[in-house]
């Protein structure tokens, strides 16, 4: 009689989960505030590697006038992350107005001592995607996996890095290091939209409204690369992904720590390969969550056979997140290409529009790909049954992972 009982709780279980996740997601995006920005025209800078990322990144933040402003998926309690909140007291103890933003569960290990620390000295602190009532599954399940830092509203920072001392290639798992990312350093008329997705997320997260405070918002200076902040919030994603994919002449390159496409998305790619489009994906051979690394799995067996090339990245942790069509577009934010992100997660991608950027780019992925083997349809022939059970768990529960 009790196996029954236990059944019977484990269904009412499943059921609650799938009609508070589905619920919840309707509530947000009925509710959520849809932003198009146009194209802006800005200096962008590519970092490759975290140390010379937060280097740069704190150098400038120590030489900020006015404000700060960040907001960040992860912050991690170790070291790197106490001397990036040493960091924000100190420049609020300066007069600065500082404010810290985190998603609450990406930073759960920044305890309450430390944010009352960091108060007292000046910082303002909120946490972002709040699991609260009545969507408690959906609302712990969608997180902002946004990374935006401003600075006096004319230097911006965004990308893949988050902030712990893994990221500067200090990771107590020696497989997962060094960590592969890219971030982006903006400065001209770009810097005022990603002041306003920060001045959006900080409201969602404190109530407080900073957005009209025209301090903030400084006469941008043009510069010389022409681009477009596109924020995503559980919509739009998939089929503008789809717009670029289906446009594709000669190549598709798309570099994800998580590849996990919608049919819509798989679609789009199975017909680039028929027309002769090249098509390159780089994935970490390393997995730093169960499953995910399997679950791309029958993903490839359709790929592969139609000539996609598929480089599984040896050096440390690929964590980088671009798609680049031809030699006139690429984007690099923080969305993965995987239904979590196209679905769930609040994420900040910028498209850009110049060809030297990507060629520069392209050169940093040829690095990328010298570093990696190339996966072979053979090598999916003959799986083990433990990976034949991750791939079908991984299957069943892909917009979660």
């Amino acid at each position: 009689m009790w196996w029954i009982i236990i059944i019977g709780i484990l269904i009412i279980a499943a059921a609650w989960v799938a009609v508070d996740f589905k619920l919840g997601r309707q509530h947000f995006i009925r509710t959520r505030m849809k932003r198009d920005y146009p194209v802006r025209e800005s200096d962008i800078q590519l970092f490759s590697r975290g140390p010379d990322l937060f280097d740069t990144m704190f150098k400038e933040m120590k030489m900020a006038t006015s404000s700060i402003h960040v907001l960040f998926y992860i912050v991690q309690d170790d070291h790197f992350g106490f001397r990036f909140m040493d960091l924000l007291m100190e420049k609020a103890r300066e007069g600065l107005e500082v404010r810290l933003l985190m998603d609450q569960l990406g930073s759960f290990s920044v305890s309450k001592a430390k944010v009352r620390e960091l108060e007292d000295a000046g910082v303002e602190v909120a946490f972002t995607q709040k699991v609260r009532l009545p969507y408690l599954f959906f609302s712990s399940q969608q997180r902002n996996h946004r990374k935006i830092t401003v600075i006096d509203g004319v230097i911006a920072y965004m990308g893949g890095y988050n902030v712990g001392k893994e990221y500067i290639d200090e990771n107590d798992k020696p497989e997962l290091s060094p960590w592969r990312d890219y971030h982006l350093r903006i400065e001209g008329e770009g810097v005022h939209d990603l002041q306003t997705e920060f001045t959006i997320d900080w409201y969602r997260g404190s109530r407080k409204q900073i957005e009209d405070d025209p301090k903030y918002f400084p006469e941008p200076e043009k510069g010389l690369i022409k681009h477009r902040i596109f924020p995503t919030e559980g919509v739009n994603i998939e089929d503008f992904f789809r717009e670029f994919l289906d446009e594709a002449k000669e190549e598709i390159i798309i570099g994800t720590p998580y590849f996990i496409p919608t049919p819509i998305l798989m679609d789009a790619l199975c017909r680039a390969l028929d027309r002769g489009v090249d098509v390159s994906i780089i994935v970490p051979d390393n997995a730093d969550h169960m499953i995910v690394k399997e679950t791309a799995f029958p993903y490839f067996r359709k790929l592969l056979p139609k000539g996609a090339k598929v480089y599984q990245f040896l050096n440390g942790f690929y964590h980088a997140k671009l798609l680049v069509i031809d030699d006139h577009f690429c984007d690099i934010g923080t969305a993965n290409f995987d239904q979590r992100s196209f679905f769930i997660n609040l994420e900040l991608n910028n498209l850009i529009y110049d060809k030297a950027f990507i060629g520069t780019l392209k050169k940093e992925i040829a690095k990328d790909m010298m570093e990696s083997d190339l996966l072979s349809s053979e090598d999916l022939s003959n799986v083990s049954v433990m990976t034949k059970i991750k791939e079908k768990i991984g299957g069943a529960i892909s917009i979660l992972l």
